[in-house]
């Protein structure tokens, strides 16, 4: 009987609302809680190519054409790289035409297209994001298509201003490394 006093004095000194709350407290248990299964969370789907695009580049489409021709079948650092050393005009971009002969071996003449070597290096590195997105492993991955095309142009005069390109680069797995 005097644990029955107690439990008794205990919900008189209680306010109406605690009891409701501690006896809810009561009937819930931990086990009642969902358990997360693996099988919910997100799976990478291997993906066999990665893509970048990029509309309405302020390049010309001459130097866009020879760059794309300059780092396709390349690995995606080495693009990069080769691209960082051609805005710091340390490396040509082999370009046809009458063009100026530059240094180096096998080179003819070329060119220093530093401007649309900074859109590439942007292109390129959105690329090696979109590699690793889709679960490609990032060392084997080669730029297998670059291509430039001409884009909207808002102002047919002025030159400069006129100048727009599409850019499209694609990327594939390759089990044999080709050049660079």
């Amino acid at each position: 009987m005097a644990e029955e006093k107690t439990n008794n004095e205990k919900k008189e000194e209680m306010p109406a609302g605690a009891g409701k709350q501690e006896n809810l407290a009561e009937e819930k248990k931990p086990e009642d809680k969902p358990v997360k299964k693996k099988q919910d969370e997100k799976k990478i789907v291997k993906k066999e190519e990665a893509v970048a695009r990029t509309k309405g580049a302020h390049i010309s489409m001459k130097h866009a054409k020879y760059i794309c021709r300059f780092i396709k079948w390349k690995h995606i650092e080495k693009a990069i790289s080769d691209l960082e050393q051609v805005s710091e005009k340390k490396k040509v971009v082999p370009f046809k035409g009458e063009i100026p002969h530059r240094k180096g071996k096998g080179m003819m003449s070329g060119r220093y297209p530093v401007k649309a070597s900074k859109v590439f290096i942007k292109a390129l590195k959105g690329l090696k994001g979109n590699v690793i997105i889709n679960g490609m492993d990032l060392d084997k991955s080669v730029v297998c298509e670059a291509s430039a095309s001409w884009a909207y142009r808002p102002a047919k005069t002025g030159g400069r201003e006129a100048k727009r390109t599409n850019i499209i680069i694609k990327a594939k797995e390759m089990n044999r490394e080709k050049n660079g």
